[in-house]
């Protein structure tokens, strides 16, 4: 039997995956059929050569704007950008830390 309260983390999360891949989609310029596309275990930094050094500012820098999240230079590491399922995980965590 589920809750209400699992099926708002539920929508939360479901939400938080479009919005961060429809970001993805727009900073780096990638068809969002590509990105609609990644899962967990979509390599990112490294993987697409969209997302170079100078584009990982452009990502972070919108995942602020959008998400309304503050990302510190010391949480940016390369496990959060090796996966899409890393870059979740952080933009979650972020979130449920405001």
């Amino acid at each position: 039997m589920t809750t209400s309260s699992n099926l708002d983390s539920d929508a939360a999360d479901n939400a938080l995956d479009r919005e961060l891949k429809a970001l993805i989609a727009d900073v780096l310029g990638l068809d969002p059929a590509q990105a609609a596309g990644f899962g967990p275990d979509s390599g990112l930094f490294g993987h697409l050569p969209e997302l170079d050094s100078m584009a990982v500012a452009g990502l972070l820098t919108e995942m602020e704007d959008r998400l309304g999240i503050v990302i510190e230079d010391d949480d940016v590491d390369g496990e959060m950008l090796e996966t899409y399922g890393g870059l979740l995980a952080f933009a979650r965590a972020k979130l449920e830390a405001r």
